[in-house]
């Protein structure tokens, strides 16, 4: 007779990890700094429905050298998010370019002291790069146009959990809105659109009007310490990846990572008994 052997339980597959960037866009208002958010339309294959900051995946186009630069250097930028200079010039480039794209603000100037006020005369360009018809670079390049990675501030970098069937590697950047230039919804990706203090935005989480995942939640649970842009940029920030772990067994919240308990303990009942049970 022969000897049945158990199986193992097979694993699923760990999901790979895209690279991608976002960025934290504030202004000062009447009540200290405000953010720019966006409720991602329901349709969307990753977060939908939730409450962002703009920002989306790295392009192989983003690495392209061939452009104008102004500010700290790829190695620079490398250095503060422990990757290489090329990878750390594509995610400073994403950064750009996912905010143009996504709500209209370019960071970017016809000089290395300037920067455009009215990015209304490039909208055909920006349905061009949405579309993938046109590279940001050549599109810098075309318009003369000078990359300002010095109005970036490296923040943060999370990891997205190995749960979940589309995984992000995200580089996490602040920037001020420039002077003259307007933050819009004109996006494919977000059915609305506001600016609000970071006090705000949590509020609204935990009466559950919006839903924050734990990476946006915490970048507005730190903004909030802060009484002015100026104060945000001056900055000095330690970062180090960030990875949640999901533990279903832990016996307490299911997702672990850096204040979870906070986290999860202002979360309305209903989203905190999902957050229990799943990442």
């Amino acid at each position: 007779m022969s000897e049945t052997v158990a199986q193992p339980d097979s694993q699923p597959a760990i999901a790979p990890v895209k690279d991608a960037s976002t960025v934290v866009l504030v202004r000062d208002g009447a009540n200290g700094p405000e953010v720019f958010l966006q409720r991602r339309v329901n349709g969307m294959a990753f977060a939908a429905g939730m409450t962002v900051f703009p920002g989306g995946g790295v392009d192989l186009s983003d690495a392209s050298a061939e452009l104008e630069w102004a500010g700290p250097e790829p190695a620079w930028w490398a250095e503060r998010f422990a990757t290489d200079a090329p990878r750390a010039q594509a995610l400073v480039c994403a950064a750009v370019r996912e905010t143009f794209e996504e709500c209209g603000v370019l960071l970017a100037g016809p000089t290395a002291a300037s920067v455009v006020s009215d990015t209304s005369v490039y909208a055909e360009a920006r349905g061009q790069l949405e579309r993938r018809e046109l590279s940001f670079a050549q599109f810098l390049t075309r318009e003369k146009l000078v990359l300002r990675a010095d109005l970036l501030r490296p923040w943060d970098h999370w990891i997205t959990p190995v749960v979940e069937p589309r995984r992000y590697d995200t580089r996490f950047f602040v920037a001020v809105l420039p002077s003259g230039q307007l933050a819009d919804g004109a996006t494919s990706e977000a059915e609305v659109v506001t600016w609000c203090t970071p006090a705000q935005a949590l509020a609204r989480w935990r009466d559950g009007l919006d839903v924050l995942l734990p990476p946006t939640w915490t970048q507005l649970d730190a903004l909030a310490d802060f009484a002015s842009t100026a104060e945000i940029l001056a900055a000095e920030r330690v970062i180090a990846p960030i990875m949640p772990v999901y533990d279903p067994n832990s016996g307490g919240p299911a997702l672990a990572f850096p204040d979870a308990a906070r986290y999860f303990a202002d979360l309305p009942a209903e989203a905190r008994l999902r957050g229990s049970q799943r990442p």
